[in-house]
């Protein structure tokens, strides 16, 4: 019971505003959707102290934007499928398809569109401060 009260408030600090949409693999994996975009986390580790990693995959509609955020940590992200067009703010948007990656630094505000024809799925590994949440909305 403990551990599912943990993901709970994981969850929380995930999306403010976010629909949690269930659980799945015994309590390990997270579902949220909110917006056109699905969120399902997979697992969550110690790395020391001081961090964590977390893994996940994202879901993004054809046409929806994740909108500016930050992360405590770095944000390292596989294009399983579709095709993307990343902002971090004070950079050139770059495009990234099925296959490649790309990397977003700790503190940097970034969002993603969905470009592509049909759904884009993405699965990302954020090594982050524990005890904060996974991601913070930018101001506008």
């Amino acid at each position: 019971m403990q551990q599912g009260k943990t993901h709970m408030k994981f969850a929380a600090k995930i999306v403010a505003g976010a629909i949690v949409a269930g659980f799945t693999l015994g309590g390990l994996a997270l579902a949220q959707d909110a917006g056109g975009i699905k969120r399902t986390l997979f697992q969550r580790l110690d790395v020391n102290d001081k961090q964590e990693a977390i893994m996940g995959m994202s879901e993004i509609a054809k046409g929806v934007t994740a909108e500016r955020h930050t992360h405590f940590g770095t944000e390292s992200t596989y294009v399983l499928e579709g095709e993307v067009e990343l902002h971090i703010d004070g950079e050139p948007p770059r495009k990234f398809h099925t296959g490649e990656t790309f990397q977003v630094a700790t503190g940097k505000v970034h969002g993603a569109t969905n470009i592509g024809s049909g759904t884009a799925k993405l699965i990302a590994v954020y090594v982050v401060e524990k005890g904060k949440p996974l991601a913070t909305p930018a101001a506008k």
